[in-house]
């Protein structure tokens, strides 16, 4: 069974915002996407795919230290104390420039440069 499964997957499917944080050498920086882009794109197992538009800081963290965490909530998914449910996802990111992958987020986000991709190791049920 993978890390996102279950109550996390069903948020994912949900949540309209996402923070992204990546350390760097002045502490912590974040980053945000749209829910709705990484279901465009599909979550592939324990990986997400986000387009990569400017994201130039975010990218010389991960090549210092590709440890991420990605915060998503959203109230349409029951938590424990009723309405709202979040999650905090661990796990390490890289952007990618070219390939495959690239090609396919530049189809559907023409903007995009890259894509951010993040293999999650790690899922912390909030509220």
């Amino acid at each position: 069974m993978g890390v996102i499964d279950g109550v996390t997957r069903d948020l994912l499917e949900k949540t309209e915002f996402l923070a992204i944080v990546t350390e760097g050498p002045d502490g912590p920086h974040v980053v945000g996407n749209w829910g709705e882009y990484l279901r465009r794109l599909g979550l592939e197992g324990d990986r997400m795919v986000f387009p990569a538009g400017y994201y130039r800081k975010t990218e010389e963290n991960l090549e210092r230290n590709a440890r991420v965490q990605v915060l998503a909530a959203s109230r349409s998914v029951d938590g424990s104390h009723g309405p709202g449910q979040g999650c905090l996802l661990h796990g390490n990111g890289t952007i990618i420039n070219d390939g495959e992958l690239v090609a396919r987020v530049k189809a559907a986000f023409p903007w995009a440069r890259g894509a951010l991709v993040i293999d999650v190791d790690r899922a912390e049920l909030q509220l």
